[in-house]
């Protein structure tokens, strides 16, 4: 696929087929990742791939599985969201959180090195290994596209990463930023639409 055909493609999508993905195709997408700027010239990156069910459900043990309308509303609401596509957009995410990580064909947990810790910086660079990794997540998105696949992502919430942690074994200095699912889509998953943006009205030359 066309470089600009694979942004213009890609798309979170959070309906999935509940079919494998070849591990040989996964390999080539993380190998995307693997190509993106290391803020160490190192990439301290790991990947964790989970595709047995059993593994997946544990992982994903703190998730809720399901979201009432009533919380639902409480939960947009409460955001405070004045535009159209950013409330219909959570409105589709927010009772999902969990089916998609576990119909997705493959879910990808990525780790990178962070030394100092993540939520008290002491300067902007102290976020460096952070700023990488999702370069990385990035990478992986657009290559995702390029093989025909989806993905989705979700951020840890609190007690989340401490969990992950602890199931996973993995090193202390090593943090996950996400859950990534990569799976093909669903043939009726929501496609939400996006807000049109203009790149002359977000470009400024020589001053703002």
């Amino acid at each position: 696929m066309d470089f600009y055909e694979a942004v213009k493609s890609r798309r979170t999508v959070r309906d999935f087929k509940e079919e494998p993905v070849d591990m040989e195709v996964i390999k080539r997408i993380l190998s995307a990742g693997l190509k993106a700027p290391s803020n160490d010239h190192l990439r301290n990156w790991e990947f964790v791939i989970l595709n047995d069910k059993s593994e997946i459900e544990k992982v994903l043990k703190k998730i809720p599985k399901k979201v009432t309308e009533k919380r639902l509303e409480f939960i947009v609401n409460s955001m405070g969201l004045k535009n159209e596509c950013q409330q219909k957009m959570y409105q589709d995410a927010i009772p999902k959180q969990y089916s998609m990580l576990h119909n997705a064909g493959c879910l990808v947990l990525p780790f990178y090195r962070q030394k100092a810790p993540l939520l008290a910086p002491k300067t902007l660079s102290s976020l460096n290994g952070f700023a990488s990794i999702w370069c990385c997540i990035e990478n992986i998105f657009l290559a995702a596209a390029a093989e025909g696949l989806a993905c989705s992502m979700r951020i840890p919430m609190t007690g989340e990463t401490e969990y992950l942690a602890e199931v996973m074994g993995c090193p202390t200095d090593y943090f996950m930023p996400c859950f990534l699912s990569i799976g093909y889509p669903a043939e009726e998953a929501a496609v939400i639409e996006q807000k049109e943006v203009k790149i002359e009205d977000k470009i400024h030359i020589n001053k703002w």
